[in-house]
């Protein structure tokens, strides 16, 4: 059996949404290729199959947009209205016309960023090391 690793499945640290609003910030960027290169380094060895991201278009509608999973930000509107009112939560925060759109921008981009500094900076080591 060969591990196969998800860096991220809707499961952010509270710190970082305390700290700066988590996905809606580009700071978090940053901070998940930092995150990155430790699971690289440290797991690189014995992983083969990296997943940046799981379903980052879920985690954005449901998170963002409707706020029914963690960090639970939205906002009534009429693309929100229309839905079952066990579908939209009750969020004391958020925007869901635009941080949506923010949250998956920022991942892209983290995704990006952590897939570069693989290729860049562990993938020959690990393919020479697998041979």
């Amino acid at each position: 059996i060969q591990p196969h690793i998800t860096l991220h499945h809707w499961d952010l640290p509270q710190a970082l949404e305390d700290e700066y609003e988590g996905w809606i910030s580009k700071t978090i960027v940053k901070d998940f290729t930092a995150y990155a290169d430790v699971c690289f380094r440290e797991f690189g060895d014995r992983v083969k199959y990296w997943t940046t991201l799981n379903e980052a278009n879920m985690q954005a509608m449901f998170g963002y947009a409707l706020g029914i999973i963690p960090p639970q930000r939205c906002s009534t509107s009429t693309s929100t209205s229309s839905l079952d009112p066990s579908f939209v939560a009750n969020c004391s925060k958020g925007n869901s016309s635009t941080e949506p759109y923010l949250a998956v921008h920022h991942m892209l981009l983290a995704h990006a960023s952590a897939a570069r500094l693989y290729n860049k900076k562990y993938k020959v080591k690990l393919i020479k090391k697998d041979v």
